[in-house]
């Protein structure tokens, strides 16, 4: 079985520590670890070094190579360009395709955080076992909610279609996107939604089949790029083909269109948390809402929840603070009321074209 980590995009909602030269899967969020790292790590020791591909921006692949030393080098597919998620897993699953069409593999993501590895590691391993039984389907991990999440997607499951290894594939239903927060509470208490991951495992051969059908132009680059695989003109054909592919999300090129008969949902408790932004980051790792969480050199007073993270030899202190991040880093300091998170990435965005771009 293999697994595809996409490890591409910026991620302005962890600035001042994410920026372009070095977003925010490379840098060390959780521990002394990035979470590109640690999404390896957590495939280890079901998937071996030669079964793991990595994704990424062709900026960042001497990063990957650096923080993967393990990493065979032609298992880091660098994108020349952003074309968005549409081509970038559909160039992941050409390559797959004329490689190893009927094994299984996963899509995942670098900048997540789960708890429960062994747990995962099962839903993986035994979504490989039921594929190879029937390999025309997709199966889709959900995480079982724990709240009602309006910044997040969601899976609606129906009944169970089979049982493997002690865990339930049910039918798929549908995807719902973002919902207000009336709908939320309702798919939370309605014990078939689960919050969609945007993991999923299936086979290189079903998933091509999906974009000859459904996005037959950006198929028809795809294959020219991955017939060039593992040859002299590989980087030249890459070069020339990828920045003339349609910019397109995976969901509206693909998901949105596959036959729900396909799709089998696994909804579990993997504890997991979408670590993109620093108060996602706050809620994945506080052990309750009013408790902080630091890194670094760090000295709290009469503080509670909030997140302070220290990324110099300075100490930072706070006094009668509540519901603030504070960012130190060695040339930006970012003080802001937690709800104001969305806020950052629009400030970041004003400062393109300033004096000031160097800090994005």
């Amino acid at each position: 079985m293999k697994a595809v980590i996409f490890a591409g995009g910026v991620g302005t909602r962890l600035w001042p520590l994410s920026r372009k030269k070095s977003p925010k899967q490379f840098e060390k969020i959780i521990g002394n670890k990035s979470t590109l790292q640690l999404a390896v790590e957590r495939l280890q020791p079901d998937f071996a070094w030669d079964d793991i591909y990595i994704s990424t921006d062709r900026d960042y692949v001497p990063i990957v190579q650096s923080q993967l030393a393990k990493l065979s080098p032609d298992h880091v597919i660098g994108e020349p360009v952003v074309r968005d998620v549409g081509p970038a897993v559909g160039l992941a699953t050409a390559l797959l395709y004329h490689q190893t069409p009927d094994e299984p593999f996963a899509i995942l993501w670098s900048d997540h955080l789960v708890k429960r590895d062994d747990l995962f590691r099962k839903i993986l391993t035994t979504a490989g076992k039921v594929l190879a039984k029937q390999p025309n389907s997709v199966v889709f991990v959900g995480q079982k909610p724990r709240f009602a999440s309006v910044n997040l997607g969601w899976i609606d499951y129906g009944k169970p279609l089979l049982e493997e290894n002690g865990l339930a594939f049910h039918a798929l239903v549908d995807f719902q996107y973002r919902p207000d927060e009336e709908t939320a509470k309702k798919y939370f208490t309605s014990g078939h939604h689960a919050w969609n991951l945007g993991y999923f495992i299936t086979t290189p051969g079903y998933l091509w089949s999906q974009y000859r059908r459904f996005a037959p132009n950006l198929s028809a680059g795809l294959e020219r790029i991955a017939g060039a695989w593992h040859t002299a003109k590989y980087q030249d054909t890459l070069n020339e083909v990828y920045p003339t592919l349609e910019k397109i999300s995976f969901d509206n090129a693909i998901l949105e269109k596959l036959d729900v008969g396909d799709g089998l949902v696994v909804s579990e408790n993997i504890e997991w948390s979408d670590v993109g932004a620093w108060e996602a980051l706050k809620e994945a790792l506080q052990g309750s809402k009013d408790k902080n969480v630091t890194q670094g050199k760090v000295f709290l007073q009469d503080t509670k929840d909030s997140l302070v993270y220290n990324y110099t030899d300075q100490m930072v202190v706070t006094i009668d603070a509540e519901e603030l991040l504070v960012i130190n880093t060695a040339d930006v300091v970012l003080v802001c009321k937690k709800t104001s998170v969305p806020k950052i990435k629009k400030f970041v965005e004003s400062l393109n074209g300033t004096e000031h771009e160097h800090l994005t």
